[in-house]
């Protein structure tokens, strides 16, 4: 069994897929500055067009009962990250 799952945006309530991608926002570095009165919620509008597009994810860790917001470049390397540690027995 898989120790992550990849979790579709439509099973999200909104508010949770929301914090999920707020924090994505703060975690990336965004600029948060407001210049066109959007703000936060500019950001993560853009970031629900990139999840429709399939540009990121949302995984869940079954083992750590996390989930984050990945994109794809980031699931790639996080997939190798884990594999590596799981053969050098870290995991």
């Amino acid at each position: 069994m898989s120790r992550f799952i990849e979790v579709p945006a439509r099973m999200l309530p909104q508010e949770t897929l929301d914090a999920l991608l707020e924090a994505f926002v703060t975690r990336q570095g965004y600029d948060t500055t407001d210049t066109t009165g959007e703000g936060m919620h500019g950001w993560v509008a853009q970031l629900k067009k990139q999840l429709e597009r399939n540009e990121l994810i949302i995984a869940h860790d079954l083992e750590l009962e996390m989930t984050e917001v990945m994109t794809l470049a980031q699931w790639r390397s996080f997939g190798r990250d884990i594999a590596d540690d799981e053969e050098e027995g870290d995991i």
